[in-house]
Formats: C-alpha cells, structure tokens, sequence
C-alpha cells in the first residue's frame, strides 16, 4: 500500500498536539509495512520528526504548481491523506485529476468551525451556542469531510456535531483519539516524582495556536494575581513553541511568572512541576498538553473546553472550572493537599489507561480503512453529496488554481 501524506507543516511532534498526532499516525502506516511518502508545502524545519527513521520519503511540493501533477501520477499511490481541510481544497481536485483511484483520507485534527464559532461568541461576550457552528469556516470544512472518503476525528463531541447538526454519515467519519501505549503508561507511574519532589505551576502549549496564546494572558491578567494573592512565593512557568516577543515580554520574575518559550525536554519539565494550568477558554479537539500533563503525572486545572472528550465519564486528574476565581482555588488547593493531589495523579494515569489504547481504535480504523479501499466504488455512489460537491469544487477551485498558476508564469 502506498501512502501519500499531503501537508502545510512538516510534523512537529515537540511543537504541538497535531505534530504528535501525525507522528502516531505515520508510525502506525509504516507498522502496516505501507510505503509512505510526506509533501508539504512548508520549508524544512530543524525541529521536525526524522521521518528517515521510519522509512518515509519527504517531498517538496507548492500550491498552484502543476508539478505536483507530474509528482503525483510517478508516485501513483493508492491512499492520498489531506491534512486539514485547508490542503485538501488546495490539492484535492489535482488527485482527482491524476489518481481517481486513489483513497483519500481527511486528519481534521479538530473541528476548525468549532474553535471559529468559540472564540466569535467570546469575543462577543457570550456563551457559544451551537447556532454558532453554522459559519463561513464550517461550509468549507463540512463540504471537505464531505468530499473526502473518511475523516479521521480526535473528539467523540465532535463526532456527535457532525452527525447532529451537520448530518454527516457514519460512513465518512472514524472517531481517532490519540493514543498512548499501556507500556508506557505503567512506565510512568513507577518512575513519575512525588509531590514533594516537585514544585511550581506550569501551563504549556504551542503559541501560533490562538486558544494557548489567549490561555497565558488569561492566565498572567486574571488568574494568576488570584493564586499569588494566597500564595505570595508561588512560581508559574509558561512554556510553548514559536513564543512572540509580545509572550516573552510577560515575563515579570517578581510576579513569579516565567516565560519560558520551546522546552527542550517537555517531559521534564511538566513532572518538575506541581500543578498544570490550562485555562482555555476556546478551542476544540483534544489538548496534547493535558494528555501530557497526565503521562508525566502531574494534576492540572482546566476549563470545560480543555477537559472536553478527554476523559469519559472518569474522575478528571484535578479540577475542572469556567470561572476564575474557582479556578484559582482549585489550583491551590491541589497545590497544597497533598492527599488531592496524590488522588487527581492516579485519576489521570486511570483516564490513560481507559480513554487512550491502541487495542480499541487501532484496529477499528485499519478496518475502516481496509473496506472502503476494497470497496472504493461502492463507497463513493452511496455519498452522493460528496461527489456533487468534488464536481463543483473542480469547476471552481480547478480554474482558479490554473489562473494563479498562470499569472505567477507570466510574472516570471
């Protein structure tokens, strides 16, 4: 089986959640003994994964270039993965053209349209509705999963909007949530520290995504000043990849608050720390950084965004609260009881062992997708909304990508 992975990032698994999550999907491709090869559209970056290391072929590729035509139809492969919509409106109409063929895979990541409608109604001062969701990011990525012969889906909330209120059927969709090895996790409960081996709060997570950036201001302006008003000596160590210079000048030690930007060893310095605080207050899909916090045995307070999907119907691994001053009491007494905070520690590794496992959604997706390949055609007649939609997308994206491409000629 040969895999083309067609992406804007190269995979960036110390940088963010979604590097991470393609990581573990290219390592269970290549388990598969799959050829993959990756293209992106990005430049080479120095803290991308090896995918040397697991056989995988990298590609240079660039929007409205037909070169990726001539690309394409040489490498021939049978599966074509999209990540995120934005790429498959760019590149899909050309795999259509060159690899009718082939199957096609959507990595959503998360629901976009979700995040969108979030931040709207909080910009707006209001609480989201679901209303909301219907917006001008949700007609361009519904229309993709729509196109797209499966959508792999990190959230089962968001596998319930989209069969909900977006009416998209079982077939097109494969709930994927991350995944974390029983090894490891058995691993990290023997070896992780105590709570009197660790000190100081920490929140962590990827500054080009806005809900993280929001999260640390949120943090530095309101919550903050409510714990260090009950804990005058109290530290808190803001880390995240690509940090502004506006984040680095939020740092202010004799506040206790340390901007610390990419960490080297994210692992160590999330069990260095007491507690975790993640006060998102918009987003979607599932927060790498609370997976993390839970891997490294160290409780955090969230909100209800932040803790949503994450755990089922399990004890969460510390507090989850909207409002601030909640939010800050709960941070501080998991911070000072050590009987909490020992109990929210075995909650999270308990969530880990439940939500997370290969056995359960491995195999069910290598299914999936095992049957829609040998069964391509059928698939495809019994989505008749996706093919009008794939029509209509090479009338119109087609012939504006070939403009753009003609133009960027004549200027050369």
């Amino acid at each position: 089986m040969k895999v083309l992975i067609i992406a804007a990032l190269w995979p960036e698994p110390t940088s963010s959640a979604a590097g991470r999550r393609m990581v573990g999907l290219l390592e269970l491709f290549h388990a598969q003994a799959w050829s993959l090869t990756y293209a992106s559209t990005a430049a080479q970056s120095e803290h991308c994964y090896p995918l040397e290391s697991l056989g995988i072929q990298r590609k240079a590729i660039a929007v409205n270039d037909s070169a990726f035509n001539e690309m394409i139809i040489e490498l021939s492969p049978d599966i074509v993965l999209y990540d995120r919509f934005m790429i498959e409106e760019q590149f899909s109409w050309r795999v259509e053209k060159c690899c009718p063929q082939a199957m096609t895979i959507l990595e959503t990541s998360d629901l976009h349209c979700l995040r969108h409608a979030r931040k709207d109604a909080l910009k707006q001062g209001r609480v989201y509705e679901e209303f909301d969701l219907i917006n001008d990011v949700a007609y361009r990525e519904i229309a993709s999963i729509q196109r797209t012969d499966l959508s792999l889906i990190i959230s089962n909330y968001e596998m319930k909007i989209l069969t909900s209120v977006f009416k998209v059927g079982d077939r097109l969709i494969q709930y994927f949530p991350f995944i974390v090895e029983p090894k490891s996790i058995e691993q990290l409960v023997s070896t992780s520290p105590r709570y009197d081996e660790r000190n100081g709060f920490m929140c962590i997570g990827n500054f080009k995504h806005p809900p993280n950036w929001d999260s640390v201001q949120y943090l530095k302006q309101t919550i903050w000043p409510l714990i260090r008003r009950q804990l005058p000596t109290a530290e808190l160590f803001v880390y995240g990849a690509y940090p502004p210079p506006k984040a680095m000048q939020l740092n202010n030690p004799s506040e206790g608050f340390y901007v610390k930007g990419r960490a080297v060893d994210a692992q160590k310095v999330i069990q260095q720390a007491r507690v975790c605080l993640a006060p998102l207050r918009f987003g979607a899909g599932l927060k790498g950084k609370l997976l993390e916090a839970m891997e490294c045995g160290t409780p955090s307070v969230t909100s209800s965004v932040g803790a949503e999907a994450m755990h089922a119907n399990l004890p969460w691994n510390g507090g989850i609260h909207n409002q601030p001053e909640a939010f800050a009491e709960a941070a501080i007494e998991l911070y000072q009881n050590r009987q909490k905070w020992q109990e929210s520690q075995n909650n999270g590794f308990e969530i880990l062992r439940h939500c997370y496992s290969p056995a359960e959604f491995e195999p069910a997706l290598l299914e999936k997708i095992n049957t829609i390949y040998n069964g391509l055609d059928k698939h495809r007649k019994q989505n008749f909304q996706g093919g009008m939609l794939k029509h209509h997308l090479m009338k119109s994206t087609k012939y504006m990508s070939l403009w753009i491409e003609a133009k960027n000629k004549g200027a050369e």
